[in-house]
């Protein structure tokens, strides 16, 4: 008995000091130090509205006249993911806006579940808000994909036309518990923010890119939301894509043929069901538009004209 008695608590005594050991290293490693406040976006460029779900970071630019085109960015990565397509788009006459969404950037994390419908909700309330004239024009990158793929099946009425990079297709929720999940993202942030770089063909030539990823990291919800993210935003790529078949919008599809974050190979799965316009751009990753920016967004520029 007294054996017993000793083994149960020495085991018990070293699940507290590995419990302690575990949380101290994910204290320590944890880069959410700040809360996101008004007084730490004072300085930053762009605009902030209160939406329904929160305060947004967005920015517009261009003629109140242009047609108008709203830049959806992908899972992690806010809105400077489209500065080039941004400035390029505003010097030929668009309307364009662009924005993070909830839990990027310096928009705002709500403490809620990051699923289909919080995505809509912002996009839909950010064009009424900023009296955006519809049908507005649409792009989407990666996750931003999804989120304009879906957007356009909810609200075919609100929608022109739709520009799809490199959108995110199979959808598969972690196995693993949102505990170890969220463990690990909290003690491997460097792997999050250096992983960034793995979009482009030629990482080398964009040597501020994970400096610029990691400001966002040291505000309170940004891990949360991916991890929301990952475990609620259900998507079915071949429904998705064949209901936006079904909305017969005009679509753009372009890819980077040596993407190794979303393989070329899923555009045929898109192309089974959705007709395009496809745009298949060499010698370029997961960012086609900014590696191959003069051709990629002339194609965008022509697209949008037609």
């Amino acid at each position: 008995m007294k054996l017993l008695k000793v083994i149960f608590t020495t085991i018990l005594f070293l699940a507290v000091v590995a419990s302690i050991y575990f949380v101290i290293i994910y204290k320590g490693s944890d880069k959410e130090k700040k809360v996101l406040t008004d007084a730490e976006r004072k300085g930053t460029t762009g605009q902030y509205i209160k939406l329904s779900q929160g305060v947004t970071h967005y920015q517009v630019g261009g003629p109140d006249t242009g047609k108008v085109v709203i830049l959806v960015h992908g899972f992690s990565v806010p809105y400077f993911i489209w500065d080039g397509t941004y400035e390029y788009l505003v010097k030929q006459g668009f309307r364009v806006v662009r924005y993070d969404q909830f839990g990027r950037g310096y928009s705002d994390r709500p403490d809620v579940v990051y699923n289909e419908d919080l995505y809509l909700t912002q996009l839909s309330d950010l064009i009424k808000q900023l009296h955006l004239k519809t049908p507005v024009n649409l792009a989407g990158v990666s996750h931003g994909g999804k989120v304009v793929t879906n957007f356009t099946c909810k609200h075919p009425e609100l929608v022109n036309k739709v520009i799809l990079v490199d959108p995110a297709y199979p959808s598969e929720i972690p196995s693993a518990s949102k505990l170890y999940t969220d463990y690990y993202e909290a003690t491997h942030g460097d792997e999050r923010a250096t992983g960034q770089l793995a979009d482009f063909k030629y990482p080398e030539r964009h040597p501020d890119w994970v400096s610029k990823y990691r400001v966002q990291m040291q505000y309170k919800g940004f891990r949360n939301a991916l991890i929301s993210t990952m475990y609620n935003y259900n998507y079915n790529g071949r429904a998705a894509n064949t209901c936006l078949n079904s909305t017969h919008k005009q679509v753009l599809l372009i890819w980077g043929k040596e993407d190794h974050t979303v393989p070329f190979t899923f555009s045929d799965s898109i192309r089974s069901v959705l007709k395009v316009d496809f745009f298949p751009m060499g010698d370029a990753g997961h960012l086609p538009y900014i590696e191959q920016a003069d051709k990629v967004n002339a194609k965008i520029v022509e697209f949008l004209k037609r």
